[in-house]
């Protein structure tokens, strides 16, 4: 069973998933920075973190009840008055051993919907060109490639190429025309 919800808060339990999770997608290549993963500690105070940000909301995706999954949305500060419009989808992940269930489609489905509840009508997000599983989805989800950094990260000794893409969200009912 798959469940996708907004989290304020910890149980201990799902915190210990969330890192887990985190670690193993770390492990698989996938890891919003990260190339190996930090020690349990180090993670469980970053996420921590995330939860005291007004300027983020935590998504997490359950299979049978645990955390295997998650990603960010991220809202320009209250001061960054051309940006309102728009949010970040950022450091999203499934752990390798739940893939397949569609719960990375659904979380982003998820933000785009909060995203319109918070009038925001374009979400931004960036990805490493290795993460070929992460490309697929978000370019079938109609998000648009505007950009490459060709010096965007440092895996194992390798300079990779970064991905930046767009999508301009649609009003309830209706398609997204492209910006």
């Amino acid at each position: 069973m798959i469940a996708i919800e907004q989290l304020t808060q910890f149980t201990d339990d799902d915190l210990h998933a969330l890192c887990e999770a985190a670690s193993a997608a770390i492990i698989e290549g996938g890891g919003f920075g990260w190339v190996a993963p930090p020690e349990i500690n180090t993670l469980a105070s970053y996420f921590r973190g995330v939860l005291l940000v007004p300027e983020r909301e935590l998504i997490v995706g359950r299979l049978n009840g645990v955390i295997v999954a998650s990603a960010q949305l991220v809202l320009p500060p209250r001061n960054n008055e051309a940006q309102h419009h728009s949010a970040g989808l950022m450091h999203a992940f499934t752990a390798p051993y739940a893939r397949g269930h569609g719960i990375a489609r659904t979380i982003v489905k998820r933000a785009e919907e909060r995203a319109r509840m918070l009038h925001r009508h374009v979400i931004n997000l960036d990805v490493r060109e290795t993460q070929e599983a992460a490309i697929r989805l978000y370019e079938s989800m109609g998000y648009v490639r505007w950009g490459v950094h060709p010096a965007y990260a440092r895996v194992r000794g390798q300079t990779v190429r970064g991905y930046f893409y767009y999508k301009v969200l649609p009003k309830r009912g209706r398609q997204a025309a492209e910006g």
